[in-house]
């Protein structure tokens, strides 16, 4: 399916919302709180200024996304976003991200920030190379240790997104990132993790990590902490991230 054949548009009413919560629950499963958002939360969110956008073929909910004004002034913040399950790689979540911005722009809102995982490579590089947003913050233990299906038994650090939003929405590809530099240390798995270009550094995830803390949760965990060390060393140094590669490599760059 293309993007073309889905109505992406905002929803409100108490049916809408409760779907968009039993697609949340699916993705992530039951927390020890319930479902990852209420519906009544994000009726609430809604009848507060917010939006929860939502991404239909017909009657199938195909994928989902939820948004608020937040501070400084000019900025919204993105609470979660999810496609359904066996729907990826047809242009949904960029779908659900271009609606949120044009929703945000009507609003005389010119930033979108959220935070996201840093081991999942897919959504960072959807989030910094195909969207074009950057991180320079780092949330250690944001959510503490998180139990549901995707996180694993293990402190939940984040990154944070944040996405200028330009007059021009970002073009559908994303030019791939050619790997520069000299390893410098191992990861968890005994291949190069780091490398040092100039100024520059480039920082590997797993390509599934995922998978990983279902099947090696010990080396998940490894992954997470020399992660950590090395993101807050380069935003220490005054590094942002601005892409990754589809090998899983992070680029960090001097702040322009």
């Amino acid at each position: 399916m293309s993007a073309t054949a889905m109505e992406v548009t905002e929803v409100d009413t108490m049916a809408e919302v409760r779907a968009v919560s039993t697609l949340f629950t699916d993705v992530w499963g039951q927390t020890d709180e319930g479902a990852p958002v209420h519906s009544e939360v994000m009726k609430s969110l809604v009848h507060a200024g917010g939006a929860v956008t939502v991404a239909r073929d017909g009657e199938r909910l195909l994928g989902a996304a939820v948004l608020t004004p937040a501070t400084p002034a000019g900025t919204a913040y993105s609470l979660l976003a999810a496609v359904a399950p066996g729907t990826s790689d047809r242009g949904i979540g960029r779908a659900l991200k271009l609606r949120q911005r044009e929703w945000a722009l009507a609003r005389g809102l010119t930033q979108i920030r959220w935070t996201f995982d840093p081991l999942v490579a897919r959504n960072a590089r959807f989030n910094l190379s195909v969207l074009g947003a950057t991180a320079s913050e780092y949330e250690q233990a944001f959510y503490g240790v998180m139990s549901d299906d995707l996180n694993g038994d293990d402190e939940a650090d984040r990154l944070v997104a944040i996405w200028e939003l330009a007059p021009e929405p970002p073009a559908p590809g994303a030019e791939e990132l050619q790997l520069g530099g000299t390893p410098s240390a191992d990861g968890p798995d005994g291949d190069p993790f780091l490398r040092l270009d100039g100024d520059a550094r480039w920082i590997r995830v797993p390509r599934d990590i995922v998978a990983l803390r279902r099947t090696r949760p010990a080396q998940a965990s490894a992954w997470r902490e020399v992660v950590r060390e090395q993101f807050l060393d380069a935003f220490a140094a005054d590094l942002v991230a601005t892409g990754v590669s589809r090998s899983s490599w992070y680029h960090l760059t001097p702040r322009p």
